[in-house]
């Protein structure tokens, strides 16, 4: 296996040419296929692949002999300054790029998008469940994928905080994520942050058991300081246009001070990761 400066040579080059966050967020998805114990040799489908952080980390965990198949709903062209289908170009056309397939605007819903009974020996959703536009849309996503794949490894953000410097990620994310109930359509990335509790039950009534979990330490990573600014960013525009009731945004401006605050006093660590395998039960 390749250590993470190995695999960030295999990645897109930062245009500033500083890759220190890369290597933060390689470790970080290092750990969570390390958590997860897939065997080399396995064949993974991966939902939300986004621009294939993960998925890099993947194809060398199953290495020669294994496949790594990536999809995300989203255009190619969402993302900046690369877009996910130019950073997926560039992981196919290198070292690994036998091992990895990409598809976007893959919608695992649509009919005409089918695998066959365990086609997969791992399904994996690496912190993309609050994509969703709506826990309903999970819930089917979740029985859908059910018969492809023997093992569901999934990972997201604990909206349980474990210290103080965590209160403004998980501040930022409510506020979006109501901001985001109030939308008809978005591409953010926080549309629907439910709580851990919330997806264990979703699992046992889609058909899997879960049969571990385990938190992944995330405390070099810069996405509470992401999400805040774009919260901060964000939300303003939306109090302006959305068209709330008025006592939700005074609610919403209040949230909002508030987290400003803690931008400004705050070192801004990221929540809790968690980390879960999940099995098909036996009962559906």
């Amino acid at each position: 296996m390749r250590t993470a400066q190995q695999l960030v040579a295999l990645m897109p080059p930062n245009p500033s040419g500083d890759n220190s966050i890369q290597l933060r967020q390689t470790k970080f998805r290092m750990d969570l296929v390390k958590s997860w114990g897939i065997a080399e040799g396995s064949r993974v489908l991966e939902i939300g692949c986004g621009q294939g952080d993960t998925t890099l980390v993947l194809a060398d965990e199953v290495g020669d002999t294994g496949y790594v198949l990536a999809v995300d709903i989203a255009d190619p062209n969402y993302g900046a300054p690369l877009t996910i289908g130019e950073s997926a170009r560039f992981l196919e056309n290198g070292e690994f790029g036998n091992r990895m397939d990409f598809r976007f605007e893959f919608d695992v819903l649509d009919c005409a998008n089918t695998f066959d009974e365990l086609e997969f020996d791992t399904i994996v959703m690496a912190h993309c469940t609050w994509y969703w536009e709506s826990l309903e849309k999970l819930e089917e996503t979740c029985r859908r994928i059910r018969p492809w794949g023997s093992q569901l490894c999934l990972s997201e953000w604990d909206l349980q905080p474990q210290s103080i410097d965590q209160l403004g990620h998980l501040l930022a994310v409510l506020i979006q994520g109501q901001m985001e109930a109030f939308k008809s359509q978005s591409q953010a990335n926080v549309r629907t942050p439910y709580s851990r509790e919330t997806l264990l039950r979703l699992l046992q009534e889609t058909g899997w058991q879960v049969d571990s979990q385990v938190l992944v330490d995330a405390s070099e990573l810069d996405d509470a300081r992401w999400e805040i600014d774009a919260c901060l960013s964000q939300t303003a525009s939306d109090l302006l246009h959305l068209g709330l009731p008025p006592q939700l945004q005074g609610l919403v401006q209040s949230q909002l001070e508030v987290l400003r605050r803690i931008a400004n006093e705050s070192k801004c660590q990221p929540l809790p990761s968690y980390s879960m395998v999940a099995s098909r039960s036996s009962t559906q």
